[in-house]
């Protein structure tokens, strides 16, 4: 007589409870139930996690993890959390069912995530990235109208409905977007409310609590309307990134159609106008200011730099560009003046500004880790910036980096050619655009010019030059593209200490 199985109804708290799932699957793993004997339901708050009454209840563990260490029974690939806690939120009744069967999967086919032909692994990687493309929608076309509401700031609420289960995941960017005025966005799902301090969130609303309009939108529409390039307009790429589903959501939507009609007659009038003159652009350059006493313009500036300890020092009252008004300190360079690697960044950061030194923050803390992995030590190099202030916009209490333009760089530049001057590199490594513009004193393409030695063009610059990402670019990558960037960088950082 065949031996009959027991099904196994588990019960999930709500939509997106992947933490009651992992530890549902890990006892379930533990005890050998196959996914054809697991129903997965989503139920209330008080629902059992381990079944119902006619199903039993699986062994109890105080770990409710299912990334456990290979001694615990079993582990899964890193690679398949991430893929899992994003196919969690999609709208599919039946995404727990298959992230159970590609668990079990694992436990006999450790290379399962590889096989990209496999009908699961195929279905989980379109789940997960039409959660990507959903986020990415939110972040696009939610739009804020004022809130009839009284109190010292305005009140913003707006109104989206998403496909998937996203509002969690996709909110908090919204917080760092915009920290200084409280906003609501509601879903038919599922509310965040954000009140300048924390991000909650609550239950669903309906379209009808979302305000209409606003004053503002009048002037958003206008604004749009300028911006809109007919000679640039297809139609079927429009609607591909902005589909209609958001339009009634969206104020400029209903200009689009009148944009769209006139796009062709915009065109042959922009190409029948004559072209119009070309306009001068007169560029200033911050004066420096530091020293007392200014040489006549037809003169180049001497100075009379002995070490990098009297350079720093001078560099502490530098007034050149307003950027010291608001910094907490001048960020000099650091290391020894006989490097034979003079690493260049872009400014200081907000960590380095409070500290006083450069490289100091994440993504000092990330060159470090790939120095190490080059097998360079640090502490026989030179790392400076080529804008010695921190250059911030305030939000809330978080000050936010902001790009230094090319006064500011132009300004600062004659502390990175006293520093050079001093030590004497063999090799000039340039981290991201701005210290490529200073290194070269153009603008300089990254990806073209990265992965070799380049020779120097300008007279009397003896050092070679290396052209690499800033390390702050492999903080803002995606997560699954970050362990390709940072072994690049890697790669390009072990160049630099083969040549010396």
């Amino acid at each position: 007589m065949p031996m009959q199985t027991t099904a196994h109804a588990i019960a999930l708290d709500d939509a997106t409870d992947f933490r009651g799932w992992r530890q549902a699957a890990r006892r379930l793993i533990q005890a050998s139930v196959a996914p054809e004997d697991v129903t997965w339901t989503v139920a209330g708050a008080q629902a059992s996690l381990l079944g119902t009454e006619s199903s039993p209840l699986l062994p109890q563990r105080p770990d409710d993890t299912i990334d456990a260490e290979p001694s615990q029974s079993f582990a899964v690939p890193r690679e398949f959390l991430k893929l899992a806690a994003a196919v969690a939120l999609h709208a599919d009744p039946g995404r727990f069912a298959l992230l159970y069967r590609l668990v079990w999967r694992l436990q006999h086919e450790p290379r399962l995530l590889a096989l990209t032909m496999d009908p699961d692994v195929v279905t989980a990687s379109a789940m997960e990235k039409a959660i990507r493309r959903d986020i990415h929608k939110m972040h696009a076309f939610v739009r804020f109208r004022k809130a009839p509401l009284t109190g010292p700031l305005a009140h913003m609420v707006a109104w989206f409905e998403p496909s998937h289960h996203i509002i969690e995941a996709a909110t908090p960017f919204f917080t760092r977007r915009f920290p200084n005025f409280p906003w609501a966005i509601l879903t038919p799902e599922r509310s965040a409310h954000w009140d300048l301090q924390e991000l909650t969130f609550g239950p669903g609303a309906h379209r009808s609590e979302a305000p209409v309009e606003d004053a503002a939108e009048e002037l958003w529409k206008k604004y749009y309307a300028s911006i809109f390039n007919p000679a640039r307009l297809k139609v079927e790429a429009m609607r591909a990134h902005m589909p209609q589903k958001y339009w009634r959501n969206l104020p400029e939507s209903e200009l689009i159609p009148q944009l769209i009609a006139e796009a062709q007659e915009r065109t042959r009038d922009m190409i029948a106008k004559a072209p119009s003159e070309t306009r001068r652009t007169v560029r200033h350059v911050a004066r420096r200011t530091s020293r007392p006493v200014s040489p006549p313009v037809d003169q180049p500036v001497e100075y009379d730099d002995k070490s990098l300890r009297t350079l720093r020092a001078e560099a502490e009252h530098c007034r050149n560009c307003p950027l010291w008004k608001n910094a907490t300190q001048t960020v000099f360079g650091k290391g020894t003046d006989a490097a034979k690697i003079f690493f260049v960044g872009e400014q200081p950061g907000d960590q380095e500004d409070l500290q006083g030194e450069p490289f100091v923050g994440p993504a000092g803390k990330l060159l470090d880790r790939a120095l190490e992995q080059a097998g360079i030590d640090r502490s026989a190099t030179y790392v400076t910036n080529a804008v010695k202030h921190f250059k911030f916009e305030p939000r809330g209490k978080r000050r936010i980096h902001k790009k230094p333009n090319e006064q500011e760089i132009s300004a600062c530049h004659q502390w990175y050619e006293r520093e050079l001057k001093l030590v004497q590199p063999d090799l000039i490594v340039a981290l991201g655009a701005t210290a490529a513009r200073a290194v070269f004193g153009r603008a300089t393409a990254i990806e073209v010019n990265r992965g070799r030695i380049i020779k120097p063009q300008t007279s009397g610059q003896a050092a070679d030059i290396l052209v690499t990402v800033h390390p702050s670019y492999l903080l803002r990558v995606a997560d699954e593209d970050k362990d390709e960037a940072f072994a690049r960088f890697v790669k390009d950082l072990k160049l630099a200490r083969e040549y010396v």
